[in-house]
């Protein structure tokens, strides 16, 4: 009985406790049961836990894009199971931007990374799958979150915003490649394809430097000219550019641009450039010789250059001009070393918009051609960069020199021989650019680049006839450098004197290439999206007050002009432009590209008084205010202002009944006495003087009224 009874209370014969009962085991069960629905119960009703949080958390293992983490996503994620995306339609922005061959390299990238990403997240999950207890998910979630902030950060070290464009350029920077051609010299060294052929000049860039400078302007302008020009003042129009606006302006549409031009590519006249198939590109392109950079020399430090210039390429223009400048106190006799260090220092002229850095540049380049064993190619590249970046910077004459240096050390080459010529009309020595030109001729005689050149000289000269086969010729060839407004504008001008309607075929086509606005605007220096057209009402010009401060005022104007003309010594300087095909045309300048001329205003204090209330006359920084004098028998040829920012006023003063009258665009008017016209002198206008007596008029230039107070201030002056 004993025994039964210590078995009853779950002892032992030996004394020890043995297995709870089943009733025991039930009660502790339902006991540990109770607890965990009412802990279940607690969480939910007191949010201890941020479901929404941990949820989206697991998001980031959504492998099949169904929006949640689920077995499915498991099997992906452990390579169980393909990974099934859905099919996104490309963006209309891409399919504009990417072309065929960088969407392929731009997709194969996006493989790749996917690849890396699965392969990434796969060993983070394993981890997180084998981590030991009391680890937290969020240090997965940061890790990966980590891991692409790397990548976001290690990417923009090299690019800020990473085009189409860019990948592929990033592509060939990986890519083995002899050091002779790299990239980051590929622009400088185009002139050297086709065994070191022609080279596309760009004579008309403004030598504008970084920091706007007012003595530069200086150089290019001259304040005593008459302003009805026809750009053919090679010192003057050629140099002022549309580059100066983008300089100086801060607004985008403060940029000077030509009008948007239809394709014209199948027209007869268009160069043998403008119609080279792809074929006859692709053959061109395998005849280009990879210019040779390196001398015995710096093949034996190759490795060590290519580093240098693999930072370049990545735009580390700090880092890579440091480590030129190392490789140059290392091995001061390393030509292309030297030449590394002089494009970094090119490169970060641009980067901190500075002249001094880009001084530093130009005698580094010069530095290069006076080191000994420097390939030939080296040479061309040095000094003609060289002379490049003189010009940039407005210095003409020194840049000269350079192109002398090349025509000297290279006679053979007809492309240096014609930036000299441009060199030489830059500083408006056109006897000796011509000089050049025929010397380029005689051993070229097909070369476009020096026929167009050398037609506009024979044009300044007057010897019309003589211009015309030159520009005509030199622009169908097509050659680089020939496809310029101005040569168009010159053969049609001179076409025009020549009584030959083809003129305006010419036009037709410059006006098709985008070099003009319109057939009949055809002025270079515009800003784009202005009102155009030939004749103006004061009301549409918004500038009532001033007309009306001039017609009540006429007499006065009128009378204080007169004095000047009675003067013994005349104050009305001839026409100098070459605008007249015959006659006597004289003007008295008062203000010139918004500049007072103090000594003229002396002789007509009440004129220039009554001027000083109207800044947009007196501040117009592209136009003039003058007295203008015309005599009986004088016709002035069809011609067109240099810009289209400015609106011309013409207030009659002495007017004789008949016989004077002016031509804008389509249509003839005539002056009255004490009545203003108004009309845009970048549309082509004309002019006859057929009465028989004087002419006197009073010219007065304003803004064009859609220009905002932004462009007003910034625009350089013409």
């Amino acid at each position: 009985m004993a025994d039964d009874a210590e078995s009853k209370h779950g002892g032992g014969k030996n004394g020890k406790k043995e297995g709870l009962s089943g009733s025991s085991f039930f009660t502790w069960f339902m006991v540990i049961a109770l607890l965990g629905v009412w802990t279940s119960v607690a969480v939910v009703w007191f949010e201890l836990v941020d479901y929404e949080e941990v949820l989206g958390k697991l998001g980031i293992y959504d492998a099949d894009g169904d929006g949640d983490f689920d077995v499915e996503d498991a099997k992906v994620l452990l390579g169980l199971k393909e990974r099934s995306v859905p099919a996104q339609p490309p963006s209309p922005d891409s399919e504009e931007t990417i072309q065929p061959a960088e969407k392929s390299y731009v997709e194969s990238e996006h493989k790749n990374a996917d690849i890396e990403l699965e392969e990434e997240i796969q060993s983070v999950l394993h981890e997180a799958l084998h981590s030991q207890p009391g680890e937290k998910h969020e240090d997965v979630d940061e890790s990966i979150n980590d891991h692409w902030q790397a990548k976001e950060e290690i990417h923009g070290e090299t690019f800020e915003a990473p085009t189409a464009d860019d990948l592929l350029r990033e592509l060939e920077n990986e890519m083995p490649e002899a050091y002779e051609t790299p990239d980051s010299v590929q622009k400088d060294a185009d002139f050297l394809a086709d065994d070191l052929g022609a080279v596309e000049s760009e004579p008309y860039e403004a030598p504008v430097s970084y920091e706007y400078d007012m003595d530069v302007e200086k150089t290019v302008t001259d304040p005593e000219a008459p302003d009805d020009r026809v750009h053919g003042d090679y010192n003057e129009d050629h140099v002022e550019s549309k580059h100066t606006e983008d300089v100086v302006a801060t607004e985008p549409e403060e940029s000077e641009m030509p009008a948007q031009a239809e394709d014209y590519s199948n027209d007869d006249l268009v160069g043998k450039s403008e119609k080279e198939t792809e074929q006859d590109k692709t053959e061109k392109a395998k005849k280009k010789k990879k210019p040779k950079l390196l001398n015995k020399f710096d093949k034996t430090i190759k490795a060590e250059l290519d580093a240098a210039e693999k930072l370049r390429k990545k735009g580390k223009v700090e880092e890579a001009l440091r480590a030129f400048e190392a490789l140059v106190n290392q091995y001061p006799q390393s030509p292309r070393a030297r030449y590394g260090k002089a494009q970094s220092e090119d490169d970060l002229a641009e980067k901190m918009r500075s002249n001094e850095m880009l001084q530093k540049a130009i005698n580094t380049y010069d530095e290069v051609v006076s080191l000994p064993n420097v390939p030939s190619d080296l040479i061309k590249l040095s000094l003609k960069r060289e002379a490049d970046r003189q010009q940039f910077l407005g210095r003409m004459r020194g840049s000269l020199v350079t192109l002398q240096k090349l025509v000297q050390l290279f006679p053979g080459d007809t492309s240096f021989k014609n930036d000299l010529g441009v060199g030489y009309l830059l500083i408006g020595d056109n006897s000796n650019a011509k000089r050049v030109y025929e010397e380029v001729l005689s051993l070229a005689p097909n070369d476009g680049f020096a026929k167009v050149h050398y037609g506009f000289i024979l044009k300044a000269e007057n010897k019309i006839a003589e211009s015309i086969p030159y520009l005509k010729e030199g622009l169908e060839s097509g050659d680089p450098g020939t496809d310029d407004g101005r040569f168009y504008f010159h053969l049609g001008d001179a076409l025009q004197r020549m009584g030959d309607k083809e003129a305006y075929r010419w036009y037709e086509l410059g006006y098709q290439r985008g070099h003009f606005a319109s057939v009949w605007q055809r002025s270079l220096y515009n800003v784009k999206g202005l009102k155009a057209q030939p004749w103006w009402t004061a009301r549409e010009t918004g500038y009532t007050e001033l007309v009306k401060s001039l017609e009540k005022n006429w007499k006065l104007i009128r009378d204080e002009g007169l004095a000047v003309m009675d003067k013994k010594r005349s104050l009305f300087l001839p026409e100098d432009e070459n605008l007249r095909e015959k006659g006597d045309w004289s003007q008295f300048t008062l203000w010139q590209q918004g500049r007072k001329n103090e000594n003229a205003c002396k002789s007509v204090p009440k004129t220039c008084a009554l001027l000083e209330r109207f800044p947009e006359a007196t501040g117009c920084r592209r136009g003039q205010i003058k007295y203008s004098i015309m005599h009986p028998g004088t016709h002035v040829w069809p011609h067109t202002g240099p810009t289209n920012c400015r609106l011309r006023m013409h207030l009659g003063l002495v007017i004789p009944k008949e016989g004077c009258r002016i031509r804008c665009a389509q249509e003839n008017r005539t002056w009255e006495e004490g009545k203003v016209l108004i009309f845009d002198d970048s549309f082509e206008h004309e002019v006859w003087q057929d009465a028989g007596s004087y002419r006197l008029i009073f010219i007065v230039d304003v803004w064009h009224p859609e220009l905002s107070a932004q462009q007003r201030r910034t625009l350089p002056a013409i």
